[in-house]
């Protein structure tokens, strides 16, 4: 496949987990070691490995970057790290932590002038833009707040300044293993044809990763449909 594959590690008190729907009272534990998770994919395969730290996103500053830099140290796999990363303090700790990039979401939304501040320090091509998408609008904060920012008119202001890595969740499939929202990432790319658009939510299948890479979605992050014995990785390399 040309599409590339990231899968996802989220953490809740320093284990793998999933939410749906971005609820952290549907929580589900799949693994206490979020290391041996990393090293699993490594050993399958994967380059690459989005990592949430879901107790910074509540937080609104990092909380597990002792996990991420423990996978880091574990593995040789190209991590982007996101969640709670609102300071200076916090994206540092990211970077010093092993993240080859970093997802930022609600800063870009509450503070873009700090954002554009890291386009610019750490270069375009170590951030992707978290741009989580609830009812057509922007969400923030672990998504428990949803803002009054529209997708692609938020989107645009960063493409004008060089932003081309965008993480787009639709929180409405997250976690439901209901296939994913294809027709708004064609929208997406139809505005902006050269983002590295990464499709996260709802995957379910192989067949779902296959409709995206048929959609021409340059990236795709799975996590649950992995979990629970959904993909089949064979057929993916």
């Amino acid at each position: 496949m040309n599409i590339e594959l990231i899968p996802a590690i989220d953490i809740i008190d320093g284990k793998c987990v999933r939410l749906t729907k971005g609820d952290y009272d549907q929580k589900k534990v799949y693994n206490e070691n979020p290391v041996e998770v990393a090293q699993h994919f490594e050993s399958l395969g994967f380059k690459r490995l989005h990592v949430v730290d879901l107790d910074g996103a509540k937080s609104k500053h990092i909380v597990n970057d002792d996990v991420l830099r423990a996978i880091t140290a574990a593995t040789s796999l190209v991590v982007d790290f996101g969640g709670g990363i609102k300071t200076e303090e916090d994206i540092e700790k990211a970077f010093d932590a092993g993240a080859a990039m970093v997802t930022v979401g609600s800063i870009a939304v509450t503070n873009p002038q700090l954002f554009l501040n890291w386009i610019e320090q750490y270069g375009a091509e170590k951030l992707i833009l978290g741009a989580d998408v609830r009812n057509g609008k922007i969400s923030i904060n672990g998504w428990k707040e949803d803002s009054s920012e529209d997708l692609l008119p938020f989107l645009k202001q960063y493409t004008d300044k060089g932003v081309r890595n965008v993480l787009c969740t639709e929180i409405s499939k997250d976690g439901t293993l209901q296939g994913p929202a294809i027709d708004l990432y064609q929208q997406i790319m139809k505005a902006y044809p050269d983002m590295h658009l990464i499709a996260s939510g709802g995957v379910s299948c192989n067949d779902d990763i296959r409709a995206l890479e048929t959609a021409d979605i340059p990236a795709v992050v799975f996590g649950k449909a992995f979990y629970e014995g959904k993909i089949k990785v064979e057929e993916l390399f």
